[in-house]
């Protein structure tokens, strides 16, 4: 039953791990569910990349023909997809889907879905979050994350993320996402600085460097080369606290450097898969926190680009990602140590 997504939705966040599992029954049925749905009203989304025969741009066509609200931000500027974007942008426009072509001076890198529903309750929003493209081809061949989530707290800043793209919100701050170029390398910053401070009440309470208990932060990211963001890890690790970094691509910290990084250790997974998802997860003093998103700590996803990360709430959920960062540490062929 097409409908029943809602339900699932409903009973609980669903966290998708593709390839692992079918980007096509997942994503790729939110929308169609969407558009199939007569109580859905409005459907939004950003489109970066896309393939060629893509199945979201009929689906979103239909949903427009239909009357439903059809939002598509569409980036213009991906690089390699430029001619496609636009004639995609056309199509669209032509059957009456309300195209927008991002922010003025920021690319639109964020991979985000919502979908508004007419429930016996009230309206409902439901939203994915990704770390990857809508995009069915690759799906197949990078590993990335997918959030479905109805918790007003997360859909109602995507409302808001939504109403700031098509230039109907000048929202400040968010309290739940991080976005960038708005609140995302801030709050990035103030989380190693917490585990910072948390590392000086550790150390006195006698520090043994295996303690389970230690200030520590894991991060998963294509590339890393923000000079902020280096800094401020560089001055965590000579404060104690540990450093594992899974950065795929380039990376400008220099790890296990005496006297200024060697709490660091930085490692890179090349497999047959893709690694494209970003997994940040800070111990906060036994209180652990999660995020995925579209976004490696790099100055152009922090600054010049809107980008969107979510936290994690559900427990089973963080432990999966918990699971997930565990078997990549634990690789002993396809790791490399930088």
């Amino acid at each position: 039953d097409e409908a029943d997504i809602y339900s699932v939705i409903r009973n609980g966040d669903v966290l998708v791990h593709h390839p692992y599992e079918s980007f096509s029954a997942s994503v790729e049925r939110f929308i169609r569910s969407a558009v199939n749905d007569p109580k859905v009203l409005a459907i939004k989304l950003t489109l970066y990349r896309t393939s060629e025969d893509s199945p979201f741009i009929p689906e979103l066509i239909r949903a427009a023909e239909a009357g439903k609200q059809v939002v598509v931000l569409v980036e213009l500027k991906a690089r390699f997809d430029e001619e496609r974007n636009i004639s995609v942008a056309q199509l669209l426009e032509k059957a009456g889907v309300h195209v927008v072509y991002g922010l003025l001076g920021l690319k639109t890198h964020t991979k985000t879905a919502l979908v508004v529903r007419h429930e016996p309750e009230g309206m409902r929003a439901y939203a994915h979050i990704g770390t990857g493209n809508y995009n069915s081809k690759t799906a197949h061949v990078y590993t990335d994350l997918g959030l479905f989530t109805c918790d007003p707290r997360i859909t109602g800043e995507l409302v808001e993320l939504f109403h700031y793209l098509t230039g109907r919100s000048l929202k400040k701050d968010f309290k739940h996402l991080l976005v960038a170029p708005i609140n995302m390398k801030r709050r990035f910053l103030e989380m190693i600085e917490r585990e910072i401070e948390h590392c000086a009440a550790w150390q006195q309470r006698g520090s043994n460097p295996d303690d389970p208990q230690r200030p520590h932060i894991i991060a998963k990211m294509n590339s890393l080369e923000d000079k902020g963001v280096c800094h401020k890890l560089y001055e965590a690790s000579q404060a104690g606290v540990r450093i594992q970094l899974i950065v795929r691509g380039f990376c400008c910290l220099r790890p296990g450097v005496e006297g200024l990084s060697e709490n660091i250790s930085v490692i890179s997974v090349i497999g047959r898969l893709l690694e494209h998802s970003r997994i940040f997860h800070f111990y906060n003093n036994s209180k652990p926190e999660y995020y995925i998103g579209s976004a490696d700590w790099m100055y152009r996803n922090l600054n010049n680009r809107v980008e969107c990360i979510v936290p994690i709430y559900d427990t089973a959920l963080r432990q999966r990602l918990h699971q997930i960062l565990d078997i990549l540490h634990a690789d002993e062929r396809q790791a490399w140590d930088m």
